[in-house]
């Protein structure tokens, strides 16, 4: 009888063990809302896919745009998870045409469907003038290309500055994060980047982007822990520390620093400059 119960209660406790083994195996596996906190603002398609745009605003701006995108099978329905995609966004004006800075386009997970990268529209549209996005994507060896027009409106506050730096270069300085900036020292995201030609903008490497953050309306007053910003690593993006002391407007000021310290573009502010001529603007 001791046999039995002892036989009994080890295989009661195996049962407890594989089920609560099963269960975590399970939880891990789980797959993840790919779409959470994402907009769907965009679809179009060519005879054979659909290619649906989302992103966090629910739409585009002028400035910096992470940009996340699936491309949806016309005939199955289903979503393409092994496709390979590049994008190219053209500004088209009366004269010319031209891009912008862009990323590279990646998985966002291995087993996923959705797609993500970066675009910076660093001019809005007009009546007269438009950006398009071409997506051209590779599948099984086949190629695929879809183009469509994009609706790029103004941002409300400054979010991108276009320049010529000291050295004579053209440069594009744009605002990433935080979406949602609060009375703390945040971590900030900026992006710069050189016009190489009218379609080709590499991201720069190694400078600096001092920040001064300044409140207008309460005297220009500043604040304290600020950390300029810089990069990680060569081809990212630069981050910095911004100290916002309490809501309001706050305008962020720059200076571009090259790898030598030589000021590029922007004043340091001072009892008689007030403003540099390259900011970043937040209310909230």
């Amino acid at each position: 009888m001791k046999t039995l119960l002892k036989y009994t209660l080890a295989f009661f406790l195996l049962a407890i063990t594989m089920t609560f083994t099963a269960c975590s195996s399970d939880d891990d596996n789980a797959p993840t809302d790919e779409l959470a906190e994402l907009t769907k603002f965009k679809e179009f398609s060519n005879e054979t896919h659909t290619i649906e745009l989302y992103s966090h605003l629910g739409s585009l701006e002028q400035g910096f745009n992470e940009i996340s995108l699936r491309i949806k099978d016309n005939a199955s329905g289903n979503y393409v998870s092994n496709a390979e995609v590049n994008w190219m966004p053209i500004m088209h004006m009366a004269m010319m045409n031209h891009s912008c800075p862009k990323s590279t386009v990646e998985k966002v997970t291995t087993n996923g469907t959705l797609y993500n990268g970066y675009i910076v529209f660093q001019m809005a549209q007009n009546a007269t003038e438009y950006w398009d996005l071409k997506v051209d994507y590779t599948i099984n060896g086949t190629d695929f290309t879809a183009t469509s027009v994009i609706d790029v409106p103004a941002s409300v506050k400054r979010r991108v500055n276009t320049f010529t730096g000291t050295d004579g270069a053209k440069y594009i300085v744009a605002y990433a994060e935080p979406h949602h900036p609060k009375v703390a020292v945040n971590d900030v995201v900026f992006g710069v980047w050189k016009m190489q030609d009218m379609m080709n903008f590499p991201v720069v490497n190694g400078y600096t982007v001092k920040i001064d953050p300044r409140m207008p309306s309460m005297g220009n007053h500043s604040s304290p822990n600020n950390v300029d910003a810089t990069q990680k690593a060569d081809g990212g993006l630069y981050e910095g520390k911004l100290s916002l002391t309490m809501t309001g407007y706050w305008k962020i000021n720059l200076q571009l620093l090259n790898a030598e310290a030589t000021v590029l573009k922007g004043e340091a502010i001072t009892e008689s400059v007030l403003e540099s001529s390259i900011f970043f603007e937040i209310e909230f």
